[in-house]
């Protein structure tokens, strides 16, 4: 069985780990209603619709 020769430096092993770990911006989608930026499969912030439904009252 393989056995490493040598141990592996914890910067070595971070650098590798690194590549993996990445924030990513959130998707957004245009509001149907309103066409304010939205996250998909929410309801609006602004005008509170969801789809073509109003689900919440927004003054």
């Amino acid at each position: 069985m393989a056995v490493p020769k040598r141990k592996t430096s914890k910067a070595r092993r971070d650098k590798r780990r690194a590549s993996n770990i990445k924030m990513t911006a959130p998707n957004l989608v245009e509001c149907p209603q309103c066409h304010e930026s939205k996250m998909p499969h929410r309801v609006c912030d602004s005008c509170g619709y969801y789809g073509d439904k109003e689900v919440i009252k927004v003054d």
